[in-house]
């Protein structure tokens, strides 16, 4: 797919729902004109928004719906409650190929698991995953299962690898990504039985698979793809943000500390800025829902402006790479090369 694509919005996603959803996609149409937005939310909250905006009518299209799920709503009863809410008719429309895409800012939970329900999983797929960019030295690491679930299989592992490895490819164009599998050490006895297999399998497969790698690896600029089951990835994720949230601010304090520090912190505030950049979570912002019949990205409930922006674009990339096409097609090349074993 290329040129224009059409992302649907779930406008009321999110801690601050349609009053940040609104004007951020009417100044990403304003600059960006290969994109079309289906936006999708309850009319008395969205339209009063839109008629404060500016945007190119063209190029956005209200789609109404009657509820919102919330937050902290449990995902069977999003499910099976909500069908007229935002996140299920913006999920609907992907389904309906009315949208290429989607994006949300709600509930991760009933997210995955209306997408899972309506648009169904990949061929070879068994279990969606959450994967995301992490800022590593000289660039970004692919890192999933982020929490989609808290298990996995060999069998499992083995298919984060090759979505990881697509996505990996697609969004920054890197030729025959690295795949390191997460474990306490690198060496092949360590690790659970899980673990071991998985390794095994990887190396008989077609993937540019290095090894096991450990939670210093993430972010070290040696692997582009790190695979694991959601609960340990969820946790080396939540770890990685205090990490760097601690830098930032123990940072700040030491240059408050005295004069002479304030008067170096002035010398040295380009520095910092540069710093600032290349660990901002909004340039990260947009996890995809990897695995499914369709482009489904997450953006933080807490994201700016700036981060849902870049989620929507995150979406687009997607959408004209063809990323669910691509991951069917490389598993079945990964299945053959398995099935001997």
């Amino acid at each position: 797919m290329s040129g224009a694509v059409s992302i649907a919005v779930d406008a009321m996603g999110g801690d601050r729902g349609a009053g940040l959803t609104v004007p951020a996609v009417c100044r990403l149409l304003s600059s960006d004109t290969d994109i079309r937005v289906l936006l999708v939310g309850v009319p008395g909250v969205v339209k009063p928004l839109l008629a404060k905006q500016s945007f190119p009518d063209h190029r956005l299209e209200f789609v109404s719906a009657a509820e919102v799920v919330g937050m902290d709503e449990s995902p069977v009863d999003a499910l099976r409650k909500k069908r007229d809410s935002s996140l299920r008719i913006s999920v609907d429309l992907v389904r309906e190929g009315r949208a290429d895409a989607l994006v949300s800012a709600g509930n991760t939970g009933a997210l995955m698991a209306t997408a899972r329900f309506v648009l169904k999983t990949l061929p070879g797929i068994e279990r969606p995953a959450i994967v995301s960019a992490i800022p590593a030295i000289g660039g970004h690491t692919h890192m999933l299962d982020l929490g989609a679930s808290a298990g996995a299989t060999p069998a499992q592992l083995v298919q984060f690898a090759v979505m990881g490895s697509v996505l990996a490819a697609d969004i920054h164009q890197i030729r025959q990504p690295r795949v390191g599998l997460l474990n306490i050490g690198t060496e092949e006895n360590k690790g659970n039985d899980v673990l071991r297999e998985a390794g095994r399998l990887l190396k008989v497969g077609t993937l540019n698979y290095v090894g096991f790698v450990e939670g210093h690896d993430i972010m070290a600029g040696e692997v582009d793809v790190v695979v694991s089951d959601g609960f340990t990835g969820n946790v080396a994720l939540k770890t990685m943000e205090g990490a760097v949230r601690m830098l930032l601010d123990t940072t700040r304090e030491e240059v408050q500390r005295n004069w002479a520090t304030r008067l170096l912190g002035l010398f040295s505030r380009p520095l910092f800025r540069a710093m600032a950049q290349r660990l901002d979570p909004r340039v990260y912002n947009g996890a995809t829902l990897v695995g499914l019949n369709g482009v489904v990205i997450k953006s933080h409930g807490a994201a700016d402006s700036v981060a849902f922006q870049n989620a929507i674009r995150t979406a687009a990339i997607e959408a004209r790479k063809g990323v669910p096409d691509q991951i069917a097609e490389l598993l079945a090349r990964q299945t053959v090369l398995e099935a001997p074993v």
